[in-house]
C-alpha cells in the first residue's frame, strides 16, 4: 500500500509542479505587466527579507519524522501522542515569536532596506510585509499538521491538496491584478489559501488520521536530543536561505529594485527547477528512516540512492537541456524586454544545483543517520564566503553579478565537498552511483544534437511556433530516454503507472 502511495504520489507531485510551472508561465507575464518592473522587484525583495522568519522552525520540521519512526517500531503510540504534543507547543511558540520578530521589522523597515526605495515604495513594502508574516506565522502550526501526515506516508491527500492549490492561486490572483490590487492582491491571497489548507489539514490528521495529542509529561531528555538534531539542520536553513535569499537583499541594497526584479525573475525559474526535484524524493523520507532505524544497511540506502537519483537526473536533464536551448527566447516571451539577463542568471543558478538535486535523499539519509553536522558546518562556511564574493560582482556584473557568486559557492560545497563525504563518511557507494547515472549519458546525445538545430536554425518569431518546438523537443529527449537511457525496472515502473491510469480512467477499476 505505501509502495503504491508512494508512486501515486511521485505522479501527483509532477502534475501539481506542472500546474504550479505552466500556471507560472501564464500569469507570470501578465503579472509583470500589471505590476510593472519597479513593484515586481519590491514584491520580491520583501518576500526575501520576510523569508528569513521561516528560520524560527529551527529545522524542527525536519526532525519529526526521525522521532515518529523510532517510536513507531516500538509502536508506543501514547509516546507518539506526546511527541505531537511537544511538537504543536513548540510550533506555537515560536508562531509568537514569529510575530513578534515581524513587528520588530515593520518599526524598522527603513533601517533594513536602507536608501533603496521610494518613500510610496515603503508605504507598500509595510502592507506587503504585514501581510507576509502573517502568512508565515500560520504556516508554522501548518507544518505541524503536514509534517504528521507525511510521517504516515499519506502522499496521495498531500500531493492532491498541492495540485488544488497551485490551481486555486492563480485562479484568485488574477481577477485581483486585473482590478488593480497589485502586489497587495497576490499576497492576500496566498494567506487565505494557507489559512485553507492549515484548517484542511487540521481535519485530516484529526478525523481520518485519528492523530492524537498529550500536552502534559514531556520528555524533556528527548526535547534535548531533538535539539541538538536540528541545530544543524536549523544551520543548513540558514546558508540556503543566505544562498536563495542574499543576493536579492544585496542588490536591493546596492542597485534598487530594477535589479532585483530581473534576478528575481531567474530566481523563480531556479525556485521551479528545485521544486520539482523534490517530487521524488520528498515521498522516499519515511522510507529511508523506516531503513536506517531497522537495519541500517548501507547497501540498501545506496541502491535506494542511485534509483531516485538517475529518475531524478532524466526529469532534471530534460528541463535544463530544454531551457539551455530555449531559455533565451523564452525569457523574452515570458517576462518581456528589460529582462535579458534573467536568461544568464538562470543557468548560472540551475546548472551547479542540478547535481545536488540529483542528490538531496541523500540530504535525509544523513538526517537519518543523525550525521548531518559536517555539511552544516562547512556549508555554513561557503555561505559567508558568498556573500563577500557577490558584494564586488555585483558592483561589477550587478544580477549576474549575484547569481556568479552563488554558482560558485553551490560548486564547491554541493558538488565537490558532498560527494567526498557520502562516500568517505556516509558510506554510500558513490562510484556504483555515478556508473549508473553515466549510463544515461548516451541518451542525451541525440535531444542535444536536436536542440542545437532547433537553437541554431529555426526561427522562433511567435509563442506558439516556440510551445510547438519545445513539445517537439520533449518528445525527442523522452523516446531517447526510453530507447537508451532506462533500465528494464524504470520501463516497468512508468508502464505499469501508466496502466493503472488508464484502468482507472477508463474502465474504474
Amino acid at each position: 500500500m505505501n509502495g503504491n502511495q508512494r508512486k501515486v504520489g511521485v505522479l501527483l507531485s509532477y502534475i501539481s509542479q506542472g500546474i504550479h510551472i505552466l500556471s507560472g508561465i501564464l500569469y507570470t507575464p501578465i503579472m509583470l505587466r500589471m505590476l510593472g518592473q519597479s513593484e515586481y522587484g519590491l514584491y520580491t525583495l520583501v518576500s526575501s527579507v520576510v523569508s528569513y522568519l521561516g528560520l524560527l522552525n529551527f529545522g524542527f520540521a525536519s526532525s519529526y519524522i526521525r522521532f515518529y519512526s523510532r517510536l513507531k517500531i516500538k509502536n508506543e503510540e501514547r509516546e507518539i501522542a506526546r511527541l505531537n504534543g511537544m511538537f504543536m507547543t513548540i510550533f506555537l511558540c515560536i508562531t509568537v515569536i514569529c510575530v513578534f520578530c515581524g513587528f520588530v521589522m515593520l518599526r524598522n523597515i527603513k533601517r533594513i532596506f536602507g536608501d533603496g526605495l521610494t518613500e510610496k515604495e515603503y508605504e507598500t513594502a509595510k502592507i506587503l510585509m504585514s501581510i507576509l508574516i502573517l502568512n508565515l506565522a500560520l504556516a508554522f502550526p501548518d507544518s505541524v499538521f503536514s509534517t504528521i501526515t507525511s510521517a504516515h506516508e499519506c502522499f496521495v491527500f498531500q500531493r492532491l491538496l498541492g495540485v488544488l492549490q497551485s490551481l486555486l492561486n492563480p485562479f484568485f490572483t488574477l481577477p485581483l491584478l486585473l482590478l488593480g490590487f497589485g502586489s497587495v492582491g497576490m499576497v492576500t491571497v496566498s494567506a487565505i489559501l494557507t489559512v485553507a489548507k492549515l484548517s484542511v489539514n487540521i481535519w485530516y490528521s484529526i478525523k481520518k488520521l485519528h492523530t492524537r495529542f498529550l500536552f502534559h509529561k514531556f520528555q524533556f531528555s528527548l526535547l534535548k536530543e531533538m535539539w541538538i538534531f536540528t541545530f544543524f539542520i536549523f544551520l543548513n536553513q540558514i546558508i540556503d536561505q543566505v544562498n536563495w535569499s542574499v543576493d536579492k537583499f544585496l542588490l536591493g541594497r546596492f542597485s534598487g529594485t530594477m535589479a532585483v526584479a530581473v534576478y528575481g525573475l531567474g530566481a523563480q525559474i531556479n525556485t521551479m527547477y528545485i521544486q520539482f526535484s523534490t517530487a521524488i524524493s520528498g515521498v522516499f523520507v519515511p522510507k529511508v528512516n523506516r531503513i536506517v532505524a531497522e537495519t541500517n544497511d548501507n547497501r540498501e540506502l545506496t541502491c535506494l540512492f542511485t534509483k531516485v537519483g538517475r529518475v531524478q537526473f532524466m526529469v532534471m536533464g530534460l528541463i535544463l537541456t530544454g531551457f539551455f536551448f530555449f531559455g533565451q527566447i523564452f525569457m523574452f516571451f515570458w517576462g518581456g524586454e528589460g529582462y535579458g539577463e534573467s536568461y544568464v542568471v538562470t543557468l548560472f543558478l540551475i546548472i551547479p544545483v542540478t547535481v545536488p538535486l540529483v542528490q538531496n535523499i541523500g540530504i535525509e539519509i544523513q538526517r537519518a543517520k543523525n550525521m548531518h553536522k559536517t555539511r552544516s558546518v562547512v556549508y555554513f562556511l561557503i555561505a559567508v564566503a558568498n556573500i563577500f564574493v557577490s558584494i564586488p560582482l555585483i558592483g561589477r556584473f550587478g544580477p549576474v553579478g549575484a547569481a556568479m557568486g552563488t554558482a560558485l559557492s553551490l560548486f564547491g560545497g554541493n558538488i565537490v565537498f558532498m560527494n567526498w563525504y557520502y562516500y568517505r563518511y556516509i558510506g554510500l557507494d558513490m562510484v556504483f552511483f555515478w556508473k549508473k547515472i553515466v549510463r544515461i549519458f548516451p541518451a542525451l546525445v541525440v535531444p542535444c544534437i536536436a536542440g542545437f538545430v532547433i537553437w541554431k536554425w529555426i526561427v522562433m518569431q511567435s509563442l506558439i511556433r516556440m510551445i510547438a518546438w519545445i513539445l517537439i523537443y520533449t518528445a525527442i529527449y523522452s523516446c531517447s530516454m526510453w530507447l537508451l537511457g532506462m533500465n528494464k525496472e524504470e520501463k516497468h515502473m512508468i508502464s505499469s503507472l501508466i496502466e493503472k491510469i488508464f484502468r482507472k480512467l477508463f474502465f474504474h477499476k
